[in-house]
């Protein structure tokens, strides 16, 4: 982690893509950065679908974390997720996902995700339904 809030290379799609995890915001949603290479592109030269999902994926997954822990750590599943492609991204042009808790209890959680591109254009949304991972209770050390 480098920065206040900012996740780099913390997991193997993060290096792989590399893009960055801001969970360091007040407002509870966490925003995923991505610069388009050529190694983000498909056979037409614009950014592959794929990448678009896994980013939002990201940005909504790290703001379910959010809620059970400042830090951004707390590991949610993605249980679906739904993309509508709105417009094209290009090679240098740098996207940011970000996440919107919109419903949901202690089990699930709904999250809806937009990913916006240069002069705040609309690249993709997306609404999917997250769960926390239960974590086993942490034993003392003395």
């Amino acid at each position: 982690m480098t920065g206040e809030g900012i996740i780099r290379g913390e997991t193997g799609a993060q290096r792989l893509l590399g893009y960055m995890l801001d969970v360091g915001r007040s407002d509870g949603r966490a925003r995923c950065h991505l610069t388009v290479g050529p190694e983000h592109t498909n056979r037409h030269g614009m950014l592959h679908g794929g990448i678009v999902a896994t980013i939002l994926d990201n940005a909504m997954g790290a703001t379910g974390s959010l809620t059970r822990d400042p830090q951004g750590r707390y590991p949610f599943l993605t249980i679906s997720l739904n993309t509508q492609y709105l417009a094209p991204a290009c090679e240098g042009e740098t996207l940011v996902a970000v996440g919107r808790i919109t419903g949901g209890g202690r089990k699930l959680v709904f999250i809806e995700g937009e990913l916006r591109g240069p002069e705040d254009r609309l690249i993709a949304t997306a609404t999917g339904v997250f769960k926390p991972v239960p974590q086993a209770p942490r034993e003392e050390t003395a």
